[in-house]
């Protein structure tokens, strides 16, 4: 799994690194065949200081892309928010591969 976190306006610091790797072992437990995963940690200029903070992340599985973004007044509220919007998410994918098996190419023909 290639795993890239970045920041816009913001340093990552290591502990916020590992807050987010640690979280998206969670993902990677429910399915194993995640090939890429991007998180892009933002800090918002805006005059007010409600939802400024805001995560985002692509995910590329085998057979499908997801993506999910979170606003939160705590960036690490926001990783929460998004980890369980991406749960839901490769759970739902994964269920769809299970429950629709492809039928080989002879048993189509015969």
């Amino acid at each position: 799994m290639n795993l890239t976190i970045s920041g816009h306006h913001l340093d990552v610091t290591p502990a916020l690194r590992h807050y987010v790797t640690a979280k998206l072992d969670r993902i990677t437990r429910h399915f194993d065949q995640v090939v890429d995963v991007k998180v892009l940690l933002t800090v918002e200029n805006l005059r007010e200081k409600q939802m400024r903070q805001r995560a985002e992340c692509n995910i590329h599985v085998k057979g499908n892309d997801m993506f999910a973004e979170c606003a939160h007044a705590d960036l690490y509220a926001a990783v929460d928010e998004l980890i369980d919007k991406l749960d839901r998410q490769v759970v739902r994918h994964k269920d769809r591969l299970q429950a629709h098996p492809r039928e080989s190419a002879k048993r189509v023909l015969q």
